[in-house]
């Protein structure tokens, strides 16, 4: 179950511009995966509701909300681009590194 459910997910993975996040992050509904996660694994989790890998992520900080802050950071730099996957009510999120166009 757990591969299909990968597959299903992998599927999800987008490439997102902050524009279109915005109205998510209005609504709360952003969660910032960090680097040293893997997007499709934090998804495959919350959807199987492994709140045990879940909430350790949370504890530790590496699945967290978008401080003023960072959306500072962000509205700063509006071609920042995300690798994106809907997890619904989420919107999991990773910042991609920004191109210099160089």
């Amino acid at each position: 179950m757990t591969e299909n459910l990968r597959e299903q997910l992998s599927a999800l993975i987008d490439e997102a511009e902050l524009e279109w996040l915005k109205p998510h992050i209005q609504k709360d509904a952003v969660i910032i995966v960090v680097p040293e996660l893997d997007l499709l694994d934090v998804g495959v989790a919350i959807s199987s509701d492994n709140t045990q890998s879940v909430q350790h992520w949370i504890s530790e900080q590496l699945l967290v909300k978008p401080s003023p802050e960072i959306l500072n950071r962000w509205n700063a730099n509006p071609h920042q681009k995300f690798q994106a996957m809907i997890i619904q009510p989420y919107i999991l999120v990773k910042e991609l590194a920004i191109s210099t166009g160089v």
